[in-house]
């Protein structure tokens, strides 16, 4: 399948790579020039803009950071579109967002699927993304081999913006899961007990989790390096919370987990990993 890959971030670039392993012909755009180097040298065609990407292919797909980010990209990718044209959006976006862009895609002529990920650098790297898509069927049917080489568990869930509600659920729980573990391993340190012990024991029971698992040791390992940084678990907090405002829905736990991410990127954490949250909570009870 041709297929034109735009954004080569800690998460586009080992999909992109994916792809090529998969053995699709991708063409490859990103607004720093040198990001795109390492996909030039696997086999990638590099674009000189998004619509030179969008150009012939069958299938677009974007990983950039925002809304306006995806609106720009696909309203090139619309402009340069071929018939029959698919466009993916595998970024974070408000649901709002979602289908508006949608929606200004099917006028031009060109089908659009939101598909958000989690799995964060590491399952982009090895290709077991969740994939959670939001469209029509007959467009996830022509996106899905696509798709396959990027994630193992993937859903569609529904029609346009789904994929994007679906995704913003998911943070509500990896949020909260991820404060809370830090906070269980707050505990254990404040109360002089090895949190080592603390984790081995409770992932026999009920309060193991995937986070407890890999995040829990990695706080332990004070192994910070982000594979998903706070700002961007910030973001995703906050279309969560603009999202429940728009619709009057109360979400106590994910307004408190939304404001300790909000004091992260205050605090200069920003940048490291969203379980840096764990210093956060250290520098508040004095460890």
């Amino acid at each position: 399948m041709k297929i034109g890959f735009i954004g080569l971030g800690i998460m586009g670039r080992p999909m992109a790579q994916n792809l090529l392993r998969g053995g699709h012909q991708v063409t490859v755009w990103a607004r720093r020039a040198e990001s795109m180097q390492p996909l030039l040298a696997a086999g990638a065609v590099g674009a000189a803009s998004a619509a030179e990407a969008a150009r012939g292919a069958e299938l677009v797909i974007s990983m950039v950071a925002d809304a306006p980010d995806v609106a720009e990209v696909m309203r090139a990718v619309a402009s340069a579109a071929s018939p029959g044209l698919v466009a993916v959006d595998m970024s974070t976006i408000a649901p709002a967002a979602a289908r508006r862009i949608g929606e200004e895609l099917a006028a031009a002529g060109v089908d659009f699927l939101d598909a958000p990920v989690s799995g964060g650098e590491v399952g982009a790297i090895a290709g077991s993304l969740s994939i959670m898509a939001g469209g029509s069927a007959a467009a996830f049917a022509r996106a899905l081999p696509a798709l396959q080489c990027l994630g193992r568990n993937i859903i569609h869930v529904g029609g346009s913006g789904a994929g994007q509600v679906t995704k913003a659920a998911n943070q509500i729980v990896t949020g909260m899961g991820v404060l809370a573990v830090a906070e269980a391993m707050a505990f254990a340190s404040k109360n002089g007990v090895d949190r080592a012990r603390v984790r081995e024991a409770l992932l026999g029971g009920f309060a193991s989790s995937k986070i407890l698992e890999n995040h829990g040791q990695r706080m332990i390992e004070r192994n910070f390096k982000p594979g998903f940084k706070s700002w961007m678990h910030e973001k995703d907090l906050d279309i969560v919370m603009q999202t429940a405002h728009e619709l009057g829905l109360c979400l106590p736990g994910a307004a408190a987990t939304a404001q300790m991410f909000n004091a992260m990127v205050g605090s200069g954490l920003g940048e490291e990993d969203s379980i840096a949250v764990l210093k956060l909570l250290e520098g508040l009870s004095g460890q």
